[in-house]
């Protein structure tokens, strides 16, 4: 029995030296590592270009009480845009953030005294914003979000001309600021695509709805600036669709799994 006992001892022992000389002939191999979740909390910039239209209902006063009816005048154009914003991503799949950008360009439209008949070319020249936005990631590097604030935009004034021989008359209207709200939305999806690696680098794509207060806009005589009888009451609506290229300075993306 005894010598049944160190027969196996003997056995075991050498299965044992066996294996651990089987394990360390072979080379190290490392574990995968769990892939990260993305992070959206950060600073980011952006700039991009898109195109506009705006609508304004419109009427002439005559010392300074209506005396035509409500028509709706518009234009539209091309703008370039820039802006800057901070995210927190507050839940898996939630992201909320503060922004403030600018657009630049040239949405040209109408503007018309209906009293005697003249009209004019003004136009959007610049607008800015300052607001808040609420995103869903749709997936890990797509989010889907709505925004909304506060804008102010700026607009050319225009030499006024007859509608009947589209000559001068004599007159014109200055520029002017309008204030007012706006609410959009839109989608924002990293460019770690077909291929491609692009860390920090984002493309987003927005619709945006502006809505500014009324105005009477002072018809004023030429040579002199002095103010005539009649104003025109503009109070615009604008609607915009821009596509930006977005850096994130501390994006986190998805950590690739290595053997």
């Amino acid at each position: 029995m005894k010598k049944l006992l160190l027969a196996l001892t003997a056995v075991v022992a050498m299965t044992g030296a066996a294996s651990a000389a089987d394990l360390a002939a072979r080379p190290y191999v490392k574990a995968p590592m769990a892939p990260a979740a993305p992070s959206w909390t950060g600073f980011y910039i952006f700039g991009g270009a898109g195109g506009g239209i705006w609508d304004a209902d419109s009427h002439t006063n005559f010392l300074g009480a209506p005396v035509t009816i409500d028509q709706r005048v518009g234009g539209d154009g091309w703008f370039g845009t820039v802006g800057v914003g901070y995210d927190w991503q507050v839940a898996p799949s939630w992201v909320v953030g503060l922004f403030g950008d600018g657009q630049f360009g040239s949405l040209r439209g109408t503007v018309q005294d209906q009293l005697f008949s003249l009209t004019g070319r003004i136009k959007l020249q610049d607008s800015w914003a300052a607001g808040v936005r609420v995103g869903y990631l749709v997936a890990p590097n797509v989010l889907s979000y709505v925004n909304a604030g506060y804008s102010g935009s700026h607009w050319s004034g225009t030499t006024l001309t007859s509608i009947f021989t589209n000559a001068p008359v004599g007159s014109h209207t200055d520029s002017f600021n309008r204030n007012g709200w706006f609410v959009g939305g839109g989608v924002e999806n990293n460019l770690n695509i077909f291929g491609i690696t692009a860390p920090g680098w984002f493309m987003k794509t927005e619709y945006r709805a502006a809505y500014y207060d009324r105005k009477d806009i002072a018809i004023r005589l030429d040579g002199t600036n002095a103010l005539t009888t009649d104003s025109v009451s503009f109070k615009p609506w604008v609607q915009t669709i821009s596509t930006s290229l977005v850096y994130r300075f501390n994006w986190t993306g998805p950590v690739v799994a290595k053997y």
